[in-house]
């Protein structure tokens, strides 16, 4: 039998890849958007599986629509990748944030529940959820201290999947991903913003590229492997929740050093603060201890912060040619 996969959140980084490799494991591959009829799916276009995607219309806040389409796809598997995903514009937008998010994931648990089908879920956690731990490594008994909106809506995702699978004996588990990156990536995330401001200046562009905090320290991994240890984690006999990071942190000043070298250029003769870019609130370090995926998943990065600052920088530039 053919699984098929339902991917909420398809037209973003993380559903765009992950519909890549649903499709080479011989998955039949469903996808929505808020507006299906209207979205562009760029990103799928980019990866030339655009075709190979039956997608679908889904407003995650409404009940009756999410089930619209549960029965109508009758999936195996549910990635629930969708919501609001820019921390910066959480402070901008809290409401939408907490809704799209929160209320999105108590939706699919309920239509799960409601229709009784033996569906795995997979719910898009973060590492944002853990604020600062003192430099500590996080690992999945890391209590949750979040610093922003966005971080606030995924604790809430999280505990909302744990709850159903105590209470319900659902298939629900979290990944609780560090960040990673990708040549899809929009201009809004910071490191996307940088590799394409340096590949500017390196093509003769005379802008300064403005940063906030390049003190802060994150842990950067590449996009397309860690939907691999999403997929992984739906196939696990029970479900459980995973930290998916590369155990390795950088600060960001490290970060643009490196993209700046990528294209022959001293960052520091390029680069200015503007604290406008700051946030009302920052986790200043982000550390990961991604033991248990390493232990049950067989999962562990290959990519590191260098390796995903050359690769985003080689992507722009030939898209530059």
């Amino acid at each position: 039998m053919i699984k098929k996969a339902l991917i909420c959140g398809v037209s973003g980084q993380d559903g765009a890849f992950l519909s890549r490799l649903l499709l080479a494991k011989g998955y039949e591959v469903h996808g929505t958007a808020r507006d299906a009829q209207m979205a562009s799916f760029a990103n799928l276009k980019t990866l030339g599986i655009s075709g190979e995607i039956a997608v679908h219309s889904m407003a995650l806040n409404d009940f009756r629509s999410v089930l619209q389409v549960l029965v109508q796809v009758q999936p195996d598997e549910i990635y629930n990748l969708a919501g609001q995903s820019s921390v910066g514009l959480s402070f901008d937008q809290p409401v939408e944030t907490l809704e799209s998010i929160s209320v999105g994931t108590l939706n699919l648990l309920e239509a799960i529940r409601f229709l009784k089908r033996p569906i795995r879920l997979y719910n898009a956690g973060s590492s944002e959820c853990f604020g600062n731990t003192g430099g500590v490594p996080a690992d999945e008994e890391t209590p949750f201290r979040p610093r922003s909106p966005y971080a606030v809506a995924k604790a809430t995702a999280f505990w909302e999947i744990a709850n159903y699978r105590d209470a319900y004996n659902l298939y629900a588990s979290t990944g609780i991903l560090f960040n990673h990156e990708s040549p899809l990536r929009p201009e809004r995330f910071v490191t996307q913003k940088i590799v394409r401001g340096a590949c500017r200046i390196a093509g003769g562009a005379s802008e300064k590229l403005k940063l906030g905090n390049i003190d802060i320290a994150r842990d950067w991994g590449w996009a397309p492997e860690y939907v691999e240890a999403m997929w992984l984690i739906l196939q696990q006999d029970t479900p459980d929740d995973f930290v998916i990071a590369t155990g390795e942190t950088n600060s960001l000043r490290d970060f643009v050093a490196e993209v700046f070298k990528c294209v022959g250029l001293d960052w520091r003769e390029h680069v200015e603060s503007d604290p406008s870019l700051l946030r009302p609130s920052e986790i200043m370090v982000s550390r990961a201890n991604p033991g248990k995926s390493a232990e049950k998943l067989g999962w562990q990065a290959t990519f590191k912060m260098r390796d995903v600052a050359r690769m985003m920088v080689q992507e722009q530039l030939q898209k530059g040619r």
